[in-house]
């Protein structure tokens, strides 16, 4: 995998898969462009990638936020005159059942999770086109099978996933692919921000090794480089893909 001369716009870059994604993204010689809430956590990010790669262009912002992603496709063009790949990966999660998820949670997850990756890629879309490159989504394992708990989560990964392959199929003429990831348990901060305590976490990742065939959780390194494959000439024939990065959890039946 060889992204030199290639641009990579990374969303949720301050930390997780974000964060891992980008560094992986510069050993393999791209030019970042990332973006993400937390100024400090991402230039400490944007630090770590220096080292391989020249700095990469740090633009704060909310991607809930329409002005925020048209200054970010913005600098983006004005730093480098083109983009060749769109990681969407920014996302929360909630807790909660149809019972209990209140539709302030509900509009905050989806906003977050679907409106915005709609949004970002809308504006970006002409500037693929031109380049003929790609878009990677960040979506769960919860896209593709369904878990109780975390009712607005599921929903707006499994739109990730229809928004992938509907997208595949409307830019391949133009010879842009679509694909995204869809990871497992991943030890990153996702749930923590989601409201877990460390004690409530630990249970959670000790439980992970049950319902993973792996017996593990996965490493947001692991996903990293699912998603630079995908966004490799590797994968040139692949599009509308729903990669899972799970250790075999899509695969699991309770018995």
């Amino acid at each position: 995998m060889n992204f030199a001369g290639k641009v990579v716009l990374i969303t949720g870059a301050s930390s997780g898969i974000g964060a891992a994604a980008a560094e992986t993204f510069a050993k393999l010689g791209a030019s970042l462009v990332l973006t993400g809430r937390n100024i400090e956590n991402l230039k400490e990010v944007a630090v770590k990638c220096s080292g391989v790669n020249q700095l990469p262009l740090v633009v704060p912002g909310d991607v809930t936020k329409e002005a925020d992603n048209e200054k970010l496709v913005a600098a983006t063009l004005e730093k480098y005159g083109k983009l060749d790949v769109l990681v969407n990966n920014a996302g929360i999660i909630e807790t909660g059942n149809i019972e209990n998820t209140n539709m302030e949670q509900y509009d905050r997850v989806m906003n977050t999770n679907i409106r915005s990756i709609y949004h970002l890629t809308m504006l970006a879309v002409p500037h693929l086109v031109k380049t003929k490159g790609n878009i990677v989504n960040v979506s769960s394992v919860n896209g593709i099978r369904s878990f109780p708990g975390v009712l607005a989560y599921n929903i707006s990964k499994m739109a990730v996933d229809q928004f992938t392959r509907c997208v595949a199929l409307e830019l391949a003429a133009k010879g842009v692919r679509c694909n995204c990831v869809n990871p497992g348990v991943t030890v990153t901060n996702l749930h923590k921000r989601g409201g877990m305590d460390d004690e409530t976490y630990d249970k959670f990742l000790k439980h992970s090794q049950t319902t993973h065939a792996l017996g593990r959780p996965g490493t947001a390194d692991e996903v990293a480089q699912a998603i630079a494959f995908l966004a490799s000439d590797l994968a040139s024939f692949s599009t509308g893909v729903s990669l899972p990065v799970d250790g075999g959890r899509h695969a699991m039946c309770p018995r």
